[in-house]
């Protein structure tokens, strides 16, 4: 499991470090891509393969919707494998979409990473902890 927040930067050549805590999940490869909420999402290549068989794949490609999500995740993924540094090059679209400077965060979400750009996280963090306890009650009802 994937887990905790870390402050990072994006160098000259769009080479992002990723925290020393996750470096050895990601040894077989990573896989980075378009996510959802402004920011890029990293999966190690069994959680990508995963999400792909479970998810992705069952999408209708005969509805605008399936086509939209597959466009979405498999049009923007890159495979890559870290270098001696434990560095991941971003591709400059995936930096485009998720506006991300030179700060970023590096956040363990369970089977990925989120990266985002830091301001953009502060806000997000921020959003999240104000309606955490809402969230979490409409979904303890719906499991009622």
């Amino acid at each position: 499991m994937l887990l905790g927040a870390y402050d990072h930067t994006l160098d000259d050549k769009n080479r992002l470090t990723l925290p020393a805590r996750f470096r050895e999940a990601f040894l077989d490869g990573v896989v980075v891509t378009r996510g959802l909420d402004g920011c890029l999402y990293a999966f190690r290549r069994a959680d990508w393969d995963r999400l792909v068989d479970s998810r992705l794949s069952t999408l209708d490609p005969l509805s605008p919707g399936g086509r939209r999500l597959q466009r979405h995740f498999f049009s923007g993924a890159s495979e890559a494998e870290l270098d001696k540094q434990g560095r991941v090059m971003i591709p400059a679209q995936l930096i485009e979409h998720a506006k991300l400077g030179k700060e970023v965060v590096v956040a363990g979400v369970n089977d990925r990473l989120e990266i985002w750009d830091r301001a953009a996280w502060r806000k997000e963090l921020a959003e999240v902890e104000g309606s955490a306890e809402d969230v979490a009650e409409r979904l303890a009802n719906q499991r009622d």
